[in-house]
């Protein structure tokens, strides 16, 4: 039953993920306008804007502001966890009806390491949902918010990338246990 709980809130991450894309009926695959070159008019010098490009990009968040939130949801107990980490290295662990397990807060070296992973991830570029590996029964599935992008996928299929803000993470629970 446990089990069936676990692909049920894999399922439904993804979904919610999957509906939170650019509105629209294009689904934010549009081309870009055409910039008229007929003669009387005007074309534009500038380059269009990188659509994958974050409005906060570069932008170190306010000690208050979330920096990054990871939900592991799976595993051989079906449990789901949730760690947000805000911008001054403080986090929060909530269980899966989203009330406080436990706080912390990273060191400036944590810190300075999950920041690193976090940039270097380029969750911009990433696959909102990683697919591909093979299949692990009783796996954890991640469901990743940063920097306005939300990135998800099981365990087998998260990037290298992924795999580094994970470690660069503290626990999802009070224990010693890996992320």
């Amino acid at each position: 039953m446990r089990a069936f709980g676990a692909v049920v809130a894999a399922v439904l991450s993804a979904v919610v993920l999957a509906g939170c894309g650019p509105s629209g009926s294009g689904g934010g695959d549009e081309a870009p306008p055409k910039v008229s070159t007929a003669p009387g008019t005007s074309a534009s010098a500038s380059p269009p804007a990188d659509p994958g490009a974050s409005p906060t990009a570069g932008r170190l968040p306010a000690p208050g502001e979330t920096l990054v939130r990871v939900t592991r949801t799976g595993g051989f107990a079906g449990q789901t966890h949730t760690l947000a980490v805000k911008g001054d290295g403080s986090y929060t662990r909530l269980d899966a009806k989203a009330r406080p397990t436990g706080t912390g807060k990273l060191s400036e070296a944590e810190l300075t390491g999950l920041r690193t992973a976090l940039r270097e991830a380029d969750f911009a570029r990433l696959p909102r949902i990683a697919t591909g590996g093979p299949t692990i029964y009783d796996g954890f599935f991640y469901a990743f918010v940063h920097d306005g992008h939300e990135v998800s996928g099981g365990q087998e299929s998260l990037p290298e990338s992924l795999t580094k803000v994970l470690d660069a993470l503290p626990p999802f629970t009070g224990g010693t246990d890996a992320p």
